[in-house]
């Protein structure tokens, strides 16, 4: 069960981070996309002014700058021109109109060339810094989405040739068209590995991601297996409580049963156990029932101050007589006016049971010590016996429900095994402090902090 809802909580949970990683990979990307679509599109018109300017009416002689530089190449078939397969970029001689820069250049920092064409899109003109071949102008006007131009208005289009990216605009002319072009292939691959980039790390963030979660599942669940387990044991250990009363009670009703013509005088003696028996249980489900509206944080109890000194006493006066008659000494110094903040019902319930234990388990001749004192701002109730002592393995322990040391010995002197599980209950709900300190065949001491 617990496998499941772990699993449950990882797929959840990295169906979530998986769409989140989306989500924000997508959105960087479409940003990145549009950025390096307007500036190629910012690049594109620039050279298109630039081939409708002045200087496009002298044509620079063919083969210019072939030497001069290095640039996107192109297949055997579309760029080679005077011998050479590469196109060098225009950035090498810098803008136009700049030192070292050819004012029949364009200010383009990618390889560009342009087509004129008539209203039938045949080729009436060229223009590059570069020989081409005439198939090369050829294949890149028909790679021209022709449907799409308008009459007036600007078409812009990108397209795959031989390997390189290309972008154009067509600006629209009285009797045909003017196609720049220029490469982009510096740009798609950016994007490409804008998404390249995305897809290992978003996988490597997955795995982290999965390996964290897997970690934080564990550590999330187990407090609620914990839980479980407790409540199993408790459902165990309760219906184990219920179970010896009830057996108690149906043998000697068989007994009644079996002797109706008996007098109710001698009957009496199984009447007094089905009565013990059925008193023993009231006990259990009045504190089981206690120690859920403790749980229940629904439950609303009225605190204020009151004083603990007087509390203290008022458990500690009745109970002399009974100590006394157990042959049991009891001591007690109790520091007056002590003052604390909680319910005093409730307070003098963990008392009476943290005093009822002590006198149970001091033994035979033993002895009981109650203190009250004020440590700096806090009020410490300690109330200690002498006797065998609580194992270390058990302290941490003794405050469970029906957790008994030993089974047998704490049948023989009653109880359910729920006292201290009820006082740990209410000292936590006055955030306050119960521990046990002990030495084995010395006796033991609990400590009450509040505040």
């Amino acid at each position: 069960m617990f496998k499941k809802l772990r699993n449950r909580f990882l797929i959840v949970n990295l169906v979530s981070i998986s769409i989140m990683m989306l989500v924000a990979f997508a959105t960087i990307y479409t940003i990145t996309y549009q950025n390096v679509q307007r500036e190629t599109n910012m690049e594109l018109y620039k050279v298109s002014d630039f081939y409708h300017s002045p200087y496009n009416s002298s044509k620079m002689p063919r083969g210019e700058g072939q030497g001069s530089g290095t640039g996107g190449s192109t297949g055997s078939g579309s760029s080679s021109g005077s011998g050479s397969d590469s196109f060098p970029s225009d950035a090498m001689g810098g803008d136009n109109g700049g030192p070292g820069g050819d004012p029949n250049s364009p200010p383009a920092r990618s390889v560009s060339f342009m087509i004129k064409t008539d209203d039938q899109w045949k080729i009436t003109d060229t223009h590059s810094r570069f020989d081409m071949e005439d198939t090369f102008y050829t294949e890149a006007l028909q790679k021209v989405d022709q449907n799409k131009v308008g009459d007036s208005e600007r078409q812009t289009g990108q397209f795959a040739l031989d390997g390189t990216d290309w972008a154009y605009v067509v600006d629209p002319s009285g009797d045909g068209h003017m196609i720049v072009f220029i490469d982009v292939t510096a740009q798609q691959g950016i994007l490409t590995n804008l998404i390249y980039t995305f897809a290992v790390v978003g996988l490597i963030m997955l795995i982290v991601i999965y390996f964290l979660s897997r970690y934080f599942a564990n550590r999330s669940i187990a407090p609620v297996r914990e839980a479980f387990e407790k409540q199993k044991q408790f459902i165990g250990d309760a219906s184990h409580e219920l179970k010896t009363p009830l057996a108690i009670i149906n043998t000697n009703t068989d007994v009644l049963l079996a002797n109706q013509e008996d007098t109710i005088a001698n009957q009496a003696k199984w009447l007094h156990y089905i009565k013990s028996e059925t008193e023993r249980m009231t006990g259990l489900t009045n504190d089981l029932l206690y120690l859920t509206q403790m749980d229940d944080s629904r439950s609303t109890m009225i605190h204020a101050k009151f004083n603990m000194s007087d509390a203290v006493e008022s458990i500690i006066l009745p109970m002399e007589a009974v100590i006394f008659e157990k042959n049991i000494s009891l001591d007690y110094n109790i520091e007056p006016n002590l003052t604390v903040h909680g319910n005093s019902e409730q307070i003098k319930q963990v008392i009476l049971i943290l005093l009822d234990n002590a006198v149970k388990y001091s033994g035979p001749k033993g002895s009981v010590n109650v203190t009250l004192q004020r440590q700096n701002n806090d009020v410490m109730l300690a109330v200690s016996n002498t006797g065998e002592g609580i194992a270390t393995e058990h302290l941490d322990r003794i405050f469970d429900r029906f957790y008994r040391t030993d089974s047998s010995r704490a049948r023989k002197h009653g109880g359910h095994g729920l006292g201290l599980a009820i006082a740990r209950s209410i000292v936590d709900q006055h955030k306050g402090e119960l521990y046990a300190r002990s030495v084995v065949g010395e006796g033991a001491t609990f400590y009450v902090r509040l505040s």
